[in-house]
């Protein structure tokens, strides 16, 4: 969230002047990550041979990916088909993902890996505690998935797992249902009452 710095504030007045000096925006998050930046190129410098991430993320305050259900009492048949794909225009797998880790009240520091299996990204979160695929996986793409995650998850061996799924990317229209079940079905073959939940978002 940009805090404004006020020059005119005498606790800020220095902090202004150096936001200024490096033409960033007057407020406490362009400084907070130009302190980062220079605490990283510090590190580095005085470590030359340390392989350390000194990298990262901003995220900014935005409204969610999802929908909101906003019925129109005059047409509520359009209504539902729009609600159908409850997933907001030009809205990535990332920002998905960083809602549901948020909504979830996990960490967004934890630490994660990711993988391609059967032409889809699935992240793995926590050793594998949380398992996520956000990607639009075709019924013929099931088979592979499942076993592809079951694969990864017996890697990980994590004593619980939690899996999530993009709920519009689950098949088509006509075999949502089907695949959705198919998917959950190889899992928990697999896995059984180490899957805590398969979820959608």
């Amino acid at each position: 969230m940009p805090e404004v710095l006020d020059p005119a504030n005498k606790s800020q007045r220095l902090a202004a002047d150096f936001a200024d000096a490096i033409r960033r925006p007057r407020n406490i998050a362009e400084l907070t990550k130009e302190r980062l930046r220079r605490a990283g190129q510090k590190i580095l410098a005085e470590h030359p041979d340390a392989k350390v991430d000194t990298g990262f993320r901003v995220y900014k305050l935005a409204t969610s990916n999802l929908k909101p259900w906003q019925p129109d009492p005059d047409n509520l048949e359009a209504s539902i088909l729009d609600a159908v794909d409850n997933v907001l225009p030009d809205r990535t797998e990332h920002d998905l993902l960083v809602e549901l880790l948020l909504k979830t009240g996990i960490d967004l520091i934890m630490p994660e890996e990711r993988r391609t299996i059967a032409g889809q990204t699935v992240h793995a979160l926590g050793g594998g505690a949380l398992m996520v695929c956000l990607g639009n996986i075709g019924p013929d793409d099931v088979e592979a998935l499942g076993q592809g995650m079951a694969d990864w998850l017996d890697e990980l061996d994590p004593t619980q797992t939690t899996l999530y799924f993009k709920d519009v990317g689950l098949g088509t229209e006509n075999n949502r249902s089907a695949t959705k079940a198919n998917l959950a079905a190889i899992l928990r073959q697999r896995h059984g009452d180490r899957i805590a939940k398969i979820a959608s978002i």
